[in-house]
Parts: C-alpha cells; structure tokens; sequence
C-alpha cells in the first residue's frame, strides 16, 4: 500500500489537471458574462461555431444576451455583439486587448512565417506610404495596365469579332482580379529576357494563370488549414502548395522582375535590413500576396452578379462610368487607343463606391479577435460591465451585430445600390440603433489595430475591374432567372465569402 499510494496520487493529479485543461472545472465567477462551455470537454461549441458561425452566434445571442463566453477548441472567446460598444473593443490598448498575439500564430500556422515581432507595424508604414492617398497613384496605373493586358490583350484580332465568351462568373472574376493585382505587386516579366515588349506580356499571362490555379487549391484548403483541422492527405497537399508560392515569390527572383511594387519592394527591403533570412522573406511574401489578393476577386463576383441581378442599379452604374469617361475627354472606339483609367476617374464615382461598399456588407464577414493580456472590465455604453480574464480571447463578429442589423440597415438581407449615398449623392455615414448614431456601420475591413492595411488598394482594384467591364464588354446572366447562390459557410470570419457554387454568365467586346 505504502508503494501504491504515491501512484495513485500521481493518477488522481494527472486526471485532474487533464480536467482542468479541458476546462471542466471552469465556473462562471460573479461580475463575468453568461458562460456556455458546450457539452464536449475542451472542444466546446467548436463543431458548431465551424459549421456555421452566423447561425450559432445568433443562438448563443438568443439565450445569453449580447456579450457572452464560449469554448472553443480550448480556447474562451468572449464575444461582443453590441454594436454601440464596439469602440471599447477597437480602442483597448495592446497592454490589455493585443490582435498581434493571436494575428502570429495564425500566420505560423497558414503561411509558416515567424513574425519578428514589429510586422505590424513596419506592414502600416509601407501600407500607408504606397496603398492609399498619393500613393495610390502608381499602383493605379500597374493595376490598369495589367487589367487591360488580361481582359483585352485581343482587341483588334480575329479572336474578338463581338462574339460572346461563356465562363463561371466567380471564376472568371477570381481569375482576372488576382492575376492583375499579382503582377501589379510582384512585378511583370522583363521584355529584355523574354524577347520583347509582346512575348513579355504573354508571359505575364501566361505564369499569372499558373499561379491563379494553385493560389485557388491553397485558398480552398485555408479555413481549414486555419483551424488547423486538415486530414493528412491534404495537410501534405498544404504543406506542397507552400513550397510551391515560397519559390515562386521567393526574393531573388522577385528582384529579377520589373515594375515591382513599391509596397513589396520596401517590406522586402526593410526585413533584409532587420537581418531576416531571404527563406523567411519568402513566406511572408506569400502571406502578403493572400492577404492582398484573397478577397478582391470574390467581391469583383458578388459586385457584377447583384449589378446583373438588379437593372436599376447597372444602369445608374454603368452611366456614371459613361459619365467620367466622356469627362476625361476619351472615348472608347473600335482601333483606338486604351482608355487611361486614372486615380483621379475612380475617385468621381459615388454611385459604384456606394454599390461596393453595399456588396461588402452583404458578403464580407471577418472575425475580429483579441487576445486577453491581463484581467480587465469590459465596459459597456449603456453602464453595463463585464469582467474578462486574463488568458482568453475576446471577438466580435461584425456581420451578425452591425451589417444586417434590420435596425441600422433595414431590409438588411436586399441589395440596395444606393444605401451608402444621402439624396444630394454624397456618402452617407449616419445610421442609428436606439435613436444613437452607430459610428462602426459596416465593418468589411475590420476596425482598430486589425484593420486592413491595404483596404485603399484592395478598394480601387475592385472598382478599376468593374469599370473596365462595364466601359469596354456588354455582359449577362446565362440564365437571368437563376438565384442569387448561397454562401460557403465555412469561410466565415476569413473576408469576403465565397459561393457554393458558380454562376453562369456571358460577355463580349461592345466594339
């Protein structure tokens, strides 16, 4: 007995904290939210939660109100889903509320980068000085120009006698809008090494649509990836797929191409001067081109089909692209030259600006997650608070709370063009709930120090796309009455969703 004791103990200690860490004894202590463990030890309601975010968080909001604490993979997230207190949420400082915690081990986890500590910070420098304001206006001209060499590399040849070109709507969308913002960062092939200014250019397409077709295997194995809940088979899939964007973006041969982006070209720069290792580069080069190309095409998708699914829209649309177009002083005819789609055009556009930022609501739907650094009150606007632990993660989930809201947004599931312009046809910016004036009305981007860095750009390459669709091809449903497709629920909390399926869709030159 004398030997057995001690062993027995040790099995007892070793079972409770087994317990502990699936967090069966964990209790809600007075002054914090209603917590909902789930019936599953350690996983919680993380099944669920992936099955269908939008779903489960409006049940949890049903019973428990609109802050309340879960578990999720081990994890105890406390969610906020009032959206006249989200600047407490986007305001906290990093000592009590740090995105960067959480933003490193997702990118370890997805893109194999091991952050050095100030990336986000060095990311917003560049971000600011190269993707928004005057920065904006290279990017601009590279965004057109590989736009055009993509959609309209046949002008003038036998290939594009005005006959109509069918494809899937999502992936032609996908397709172009990566590819052209690829080249407009990474840089384009060197017409000395190709053998001229046109074999460049087919190079150009030729490798951007090689890489199109893996980036779109990797993008549908990321959620997953993310949650780190990949079988074997494609986790070696994954882990392939890396290597591949790792030496396709790797830095000498990104230094070879020309017309590199400066936003690339800096972050490179200022990495080799912290005396990072040029294979580290390389994955973070692959996390800069998801971030900045993962999500710009789907919503190219969603913008074209709700302009096709609704006339009044396309039409009030594509008159005003008419309308700069003919003020510019160009015109588009058959044999003539470019248009020169400048920065200065795009930024005379409410109408398109209120119909993408109307698309964004309806279809980004990111999650914005905190990790909780020390014991800390959440405060609320209506006097309420709420005491979170040190240890866990705090989030709010924008699309459920804000975006359709039918109080701050009415008819919250319609597409409506026009939702985000005043009559006079300047941006609206006041929408209420409870007679208070939401400040965060439509969070596609995120908030505070999560924020999208590069949301300018991601903006202008979407509105740039739309305007040379509509300015040079006529386009239409294949079947004007197919519905409007689900969306893929598994990617929610990841950006702009994603359909479940495809639609249909025919296009042609209009000259």
């Amino acid at each position: 007995m004398g030997v057995l004791l001690p062993i027995l103990l040790a099995l007892l200690a070793a079972l409770i904290g087994g317990l502990y860490l699936l967090g069966v004894f964990r209790q809600r202590r007075p002054g914090e939210p209603p917590l909902d463990k789930g019936r599953i030890p350690w996983l919680g309601h993380v099944l669920e939660f992936r099955r269908d975010t939008l779903k489960f968080l409006e049940r949890m909001k049903q019973q428990h109100g609109d802050v309340f604490t879960v578990q999720l993979g081990g994890f105890y997230f406390t969610f906020l889903q009032d959206p006249l207190s989200f600047g407490t949420f986007t305001k906290e400082s990093r000592e009590k509320l740090d995105f960067n915690k959480f933003a490193r081990h997702l990118v370890r986890q997805v893109f194999g980068y091991v952050s050095t500590g100030d990336d986000h910070h060095m990311l917003q420098i560049s971000s600011n000085k190269h993707l928004k304001g005057d920065g904006l206006e290279a990017m601009t001209q590279a965004m057109t120009s590989n736009l055009q060499n993509l959609m309209l590399h046949n002008i003038g040849s036998a290939a594009d006698q005005r006959t109509w070109v069918e494809d899937g709507l999502f992936m032609y969308c996908y397709n172009i809008v990566f590819r052209a913002g690829y080249l407009a960062l990474y840089g384009n092939v060197p017409p000395r090494s190709a053998g001229g200014e046109e074999n460049a250019k087919a190079e150009d397409r030729a490798e951007s649509d090689a890489l199109f077709s893996e980036f779109r295997k990797y993008d549908q194995l990321f959620p997953s990836l993310a949650y780190g809940v990949l079988p074997p088979r494609q986790k070696m899939e994954a882990d392939r797929l890396k290597s591949f964007f790792w030496d396709s973006l790797a830095v000498h041969k990104v230094r070879n191409r020309d017309n590199i982006g400066g936003w690339v070209f800096d972050l490179q720069r200022a990495l080799t001067e912290k005396g990072v290792e040029d294979s580290m580069i390389d994955r973070y080069m692959f996390l800069l081109l998801w971030a900045s190309q993962g999500n710009t095409g789907p919503s190219a998708f969603w913008l074209l089909l709700f302009l096709m699914k609704h006339p009044d829209a396309m039409t009030a649309v594509r008159e005003e692209v008419e309308k700069v177009l003919k003020e510019s002083g160009q015109e588009i005819r058959r044999g003539g030259p470019l248009i020169d789609l400048t920065r200065e055009m795009l930024m005379k556009t409410p109408i398109l600006d209120s119909a993408v930022e109307e698309t964004l609501r309806l279809t980004a739907a990111p999650l914005l997650t905190r990790a909780v650094m020390q014991d800390m009150t959440l405060k609320l606007v209506d006097g309420r608070e709420y005491l979170i632990r040190k240890g866990d993660r705090m989030s709010v989930f924008p699309y459920s709370a804000v975006q359709l809201d039918p109080e701050i947004h009415p008819d919250p599931h319609s597409f409506k063009y026009d939702r985000f312009l005043n009559p006079d046809g300047t941006k609206k910016t006041d929408f209420y709930k409870g007679g208070k004036k939401v400040k965060y009305y439509n969070m596609p981007w995120g908030a505070g120090v999560s924020m999208c860095p590069g949301r300018f750009f991601a903006t202008n390459e979407l509105k740039q796309f739309v305007y040379l669709m509509l300015a040079y091809f006529e386009f239409e449903l294949k079947n004007p009455e197919e519905k409007i497709p689900q969306i893929d629920f598994k990617r929610w909390g990841f950006g702009t969703m994603q359909p479940v399926t495809d639609v249909q869709f025919r296009y042609r030159l209009k000259y």
